[in-house]
């Protein structure tokens, strides 16, 4: 049997681990923070525990094997209903959001497991890894992102807007070279999404004004 001592080192480990992490995101005003962080460590603790110690009475009944992982396995794919929750897909520019929380939320949910495990190095050691991936590596992620970011033009016009007109003035002005294009009809309006490679320069003022003249055109938005 644990003690209760050794409960109280476990969970509080764990909340801690999580809350160093959830620190980071807090940081950052993502929807889960510091609380959840340590929520979710701290329950995967405390789940760790009951399926490796919560069975301790029964043992040695006839018949009655204990499997300590099986119920700390639920929690590795239960995790991801919460993970799922902090991907916020935006419309607009078709942006996904969310990704690194989530998977910050699957390794918060794994040290806890590990700590109620009583893992305490590895669970250490993942903490200040994770903590190095979020916070001291993303100016570098950023840089080098950088050179392979693409640059995208969003266009909000009439159904009456001829496409080849429209087009072609783009290159005309700023001489674009269109890495793709998607254009979807919705009601009354069609919204296109043009994407150019970072590497090349855009007058982008020239192109709104180029833009502006077609009375087909309703809204402009530029992403860099």
């Amino acid at each position: 049997m644990i003690t209760w001592n050794e409960t109280l080192i476990r969970l509080g480990l764990a909340a801690l681990f999580g809350a160093l992490i959830g620190l980071e995101r807090e940081r950052k005003d993502w929807a889960a923070g510091l609380r959840t962080h340590m929520m979710v460590s701290v329950g995967s603790c405390l789940i760790m525990i009951v399926s490796a110690f919560g069975f301790a009475d029964i043992l040695g009944t006839p018949n009655v094997g204990l499997d300590p992982s099986r119920v700390a396995a639920q929690v590795v794919s239960g995790i991801g209903f919460i993970g799922a929750g902090t991907i916020l897909f935006v419309k607009r520019g078709a942006v996904i959001r969310g990704l690194t929380t989530a998977a910050g939320l699957w390794t918060v949910a794994a040290i806890g497991l590990a700590t109620g495990g009583g893992l305490y190095f590895a669970a250490g050691a993942t903490t200040v890894v994770a903590l190095i991936i979020l916070w001291i590596l993303q100016p570098f992620e950023k840089f080098y992102s950088k050179k392979f970011k693409y640059h995208t033009l969003r266009i909000v016009t009439s159904t009456k807007v001829s496409y080849s007109n429209l087009f072609e003035s783009l290159k005309e002005v700023a001489g674009l070279d269109m890495e793709d294009f998607v254009g979807e009809k919705h009601g009354d309006e069609i919204i296109f999404q043009l994407r150019f490679e970072h590497k090349h320069h855009i007058n982008i003022d020239d192109v709104i004004n180029s833009l502006k003249e077609n009375s087909a055109v309703k809204e402009i938005s530029w992403n860099q």
